[in-house]
């Protein structure tokens, strides 16, 4: 394993055509965030990214009761609760499991690391298909005979041993 970055690290622009860009993440280099402090009450902390270059770009702001400003208003009661939120993530298809095995061994630790680690996104949840779906090489099923009820047929496929496991 790698040891964990001291704090942010910013984005190594690769750029793709026009308004193409990307961050590199390799086996030496990936940017990270400053892991997250939740800020005061009354304060926010914002991340913004753009076309125009920025990603992940961090500022602070301190919500104000009354601002007068003619093209945005945003109200915010904190009295009203309409969801929770479990966490953030992504999904590992099939397709997503190819192309991080297909990395070197630290690209795949510096990627994981992005997503999971205090100084990356902090996801916390993963949706896994159960079978192929519309990122896989090929359709398949854990059990393609028809009225198997008692599931005799049922078998995992190479899929889900060396690309879900």
């Amino acid at each position: 394993t790698l040891p964990c970055p001291p704090g942010a690290q910013p984005c190594s622009p690769k750029y793709f055509g026009r308004d193409a860009m990307v961050c590199v993440c390799n086996a030496t280099y990936c940017d990270m965030l400053d892991p997250l402090v939740l800020p005061a009450p009354g304060s926010y902390v914002k991340y913004e990214s753009s076309k125009a270059g920025k990603r992940l770009e961090r500022s602070e702001g301190r919500f104000q009761r009354r601002l007068c400003a003619p093209d945005v208003v945003l109200t915010l009661d904190t009295t009203q609760r309409f969801q929770r939120v479990k966490g953030f993530g992504g999904s590992i298809t099939d397709a997503a499991a190819i192309n991080i095995l297909s990395l070197p061994e630290r690209a795949q630790d510096h990627l994981l690391r992005s997503y999971f680690s205090e100084e990356g996104l902090e996801y916390n949840l993963i949706r896994l298909p159960m079978a192929s779906c519309d990122f896989s090489l090929h359709a398949y099923t854990y059990d393609d005979v028809p009225y198997d009820y008692e599931l005799t047929h049922f078998s995992l496929r190479d899929e889900d041993t060396k690309l879900k496991a």
